[in-house]
């Protein structure tokens, strides 16, 4: 790997770590006030809500700019969703401002991996930024929980600044202080990513000629034959997984009576199975073979159901830590031939911009659907059932239907093991 890989590495890993801390620290901010237990399951749609409506204009700016430049704005949008947290905003609204930040971050992370690096070498890559993306969610819950907790917070509060009076008195906002301290981290590090030598595509003058841009770059997608099935299984991957780190709060609630600093250990462990699964299929996945793991996603799906038979969290640890590595294993392979068909189709960023509005109107949709259950009273069983049958359902179509198109994939197929191995040879 080239020594830039690296430093992206490191940005991508802190900005995510302050990002999935944030979202604990925002979960408390909501109990802390009494606010109803919707608003808090609000958080995951709300995230997702620019990365909808911004994508066909994302997309085209990380194809316009230096990506470590794109990667730098948005790490500072994302600092101003925290200041608003912190002085009066609701929190609903500024984590979606901090949302607004990530939707910006994610092509450019992305893009760049397919400037940066050849074909041959995108799994491995993938495996390396999924894993390390993994393994900021474990720290990420885990800081965030332990900052809100009770051997931390107390600390954090006790600081005193002299002639500064900084009204930060709740748990909460002390961690806020501390992940923007992160955010500066990782932007730190974006004005470290070299330049890779593309040439930018610049930005119209009139930014809604990109609308029917964006249409026909999704529609390009759908149609591709590789395209559809590696975007309708990252699709639906996460935007169960997206919505499963705040179910996994309300069930180890529920079922354990575990506070969120206790529960939030528990995100952290799907995390950490993620990340082996990802790691797994970095070392034995190659692209041609991507399809090769569908029938993952259907059994990932079934195991989600027995998470309501767990009663008992040496038994729930390492079935979360089975559920993580499935999905981990399923989920690299198939970004990597999905950057790979979107990279030839119609550039990195656009195509990157593309996925995250499948992937996030998935998040949005399923999301919003759970926050109204739970305002009508539907328990977290129940919604890990719905959760679990549509997984399996769902990737059991997504089966057959590249069953369907079995030839055209062989044909397909054969021609990126041409690809690699020529990539190999000269890379």
């Amino acid at each position: 790997m080239k020594r830039g890989f690296f430093t992206i590495m490191a940005a991508q890993f802190l900005s995510s770590l302050a990002d999935n801390a944030l979202f604990v620290a925002a979960v408390q901010l909501l109990r802390g006030a009494q606010a109803p237990e919707w608003q808090q399951a609000a958080l995951v749609p709300m995230f997702a809500l620019f990365y909808v409506i911004l994508a066909p204009f994302v997309g085209a700016f990380a194809d316009a700019y230096p990506k470590g430049t794109v990667m730098l704005v948005s790490n500072g949008i994302k600092i101003v969703g925290c200041l608003l947290m912190l002085f009066g905003g609701h929190p609903l609204m500024a984590y979606a401002v901090v949302g607004l930040g990530a939707a910006a971050y994610s092509p450019a992370k992305y893009g760049i991996l397919t400037e940066l690096l050849p074909a041959s070498q995108l799994v491995k890559a993938n495996g390396w930024i999924e894993g390390l993306t993994i393994a900021s969610i474990i720290l990420g819950v885990l800081l965030g929980g332990q900052l809100v907790g009770p051997h931390i917070a107390p600390q954090l509060l006790a600081l005193d600044f002299p002639f500064f009076d900084t009204s930060i008195d709740t748990a909460p906002e002390a961690a806020i202080c501390v992940l923007v301290l992160v955010y500066l981290a990782a932007a730190w590090f974006n004005t470290r990513i070299p330049l890779t030598g593309v040439d930018m595509r610049p930005l119209p003058k009139n930014l809604l000629v990109l609308l029917p841009d964006f249409w026909h770059c999704n529609m390009q997608l759908w149609r591709d034959r590789l395209g559809q099935i590696s975007l309708g299984t990252t699709t639906l991957f996460w935007g169960v997984s997206g919505n499963l780190r705040y179910i996994v709060l309300a069930w180890a609630a529920a079922a354990l009576g575990y506070s969120v600093t206790q529960a939030s250990a528990l995100v952290g462990v799907v995390a950490v199975g993620t990340a082996l699964g990802a790691v797994v299929a970095s070392m034995r996945m190659r692209l041609e073979h991507a399809t090769g793991v569908l029938p993952l996603g259907v059994g990932m799906g079934l195991l989600v159901i027995l998470l309501n038979f767990i009663t008992n969290v040496w038994v729930a640890a390492p079935f979360l830590v089975l559920l993580g590595a499935l999905g981990g294993f399923l989920v690299v392979p198939m970004n990597a031939l999905l950057q790979h068909r979107g990279h030839n189709l119609m550039g990195a960023g656009r195509s990157i911009a593309v996925q995250n509005f499948n992937e996030q109107a998935c998040i949005l949709g399923l999301g919003g659907l759970y926050s109204l259950s739970t305002g009508m009273g539907v328990s977290a069983f129940v919604a890990i059932s719905a959760f679990g049958l549509l997984v399996a359902g769902c990737m059991e179509l997504i089966r057959r239907w590249h069953r369907h198109n079995g030839s055209a994939h062989g044909t397909e197929l054969e021609r990126l093991l041409d690809i690699a191995r020529n990539d190999d040879l000269h890379g």
